[in-house]
């Protein structure tokens, strides 16, 4: 995890925020900006941008509540609840406003640090996870998978679940030969067991929807003993 981290501590209590930025800088996150109002928090929260947030919900100008709901507005930095108050239905407020994390009072300021730590891990792995690629494209045939359409030379194609999957495995390996199993497997996400009429009979339908003659297919070929392939030839 970067040590740069920043953190924004909204609390009323002096010696609570001393003891916190004490805590964290002994763990190595020194970049700790801190506000003992609603207001104040607002303005350093834009004017910062910090990785997380700990906030009272007991404040002199209002309630965290509502500096949780315009945090929210704009960002989805982590937002960990510091409060005294200990109902479950406080805690169930906080988290159904969109608050990641409720810490009651009297708190070990170490546990907090952990917390913050753990928190900061998470957003920074979610931050460096890859998009999910949505689109597959070889040849005549492009997939979009948010719309569940397929095309082919711009036109559309209907297909059904299975044979979505099945095209997007192929796409995703054009010029390769995959087996029935492997199809399977990706697609139905079951073990194999010998389902190869399940998997032919897909594959004919397939064939029917994007094969100008579905018997003697262009694309979709069969090779023998080993599966299937989508033949794409570079341009």
């Amino acid at each position: 995890m970067s040590t740069n981290k920043k953190v924004l501590l909204i609390d009323d209590e002096e010696d609570i925020l001393r003891l916190i930025k004490t805590v964290l800088k002994k763990e190595g996150i020194e970049n700790v900006i801190t506000a003992t109002t609603s207001k104040e928090g607002l303005v350093q929260f834009q004017n910062n941008n910090p990785d997380i947030v700990l906030l009272d919900i007991m404040l002199p100008d209002g309630e965290g509540y509502d500096v949780c709901k315009q945090i929210r507005n704009i960002s989805n930095v982590p937002i960990l609840f510091l409060s005294a108050k200990t109902e479950e239905i406080d805690k169930i407020l906080g988290f159904a406003i969109g608050g990641d994390d409720y810490i009651t009072k009297p708190f070990s300021p170490k546990e907090v640090a952990y917390r913050v730590k753990a928190h900061l891990r998470r957003a920074e792995y979610m931050q460096a996870e890859p998009l999910k690629e949505t689109k597959f494209k070889a040849g005549p045939f492009e997939l979009d998978e948010e719309k569940a359409q397929l095309t082919k030379n711009g036109q559309v194609i209907e297909l059904k679940p299975k044979e979505l999957g099945l095209m997007k495995v192929f796409l995703q390996n054009k010029n390769k030969v995959i087996s029935k199993e492997q199809l399977y497997d990706n697609v139905w996400g079951e073990d194999f067991f010998g389902m190869d009429n399940t998997v032919m009979v897909h594959i004919r339908r397939l064939r029917e929807r994007i094969e100008d003659q579905p018997s003697h297919p262009q694309y979709l070929v069969t090779v023998k003993g080993l599966g299937y392939k989508l033949v794409i030839e570079d341009a």
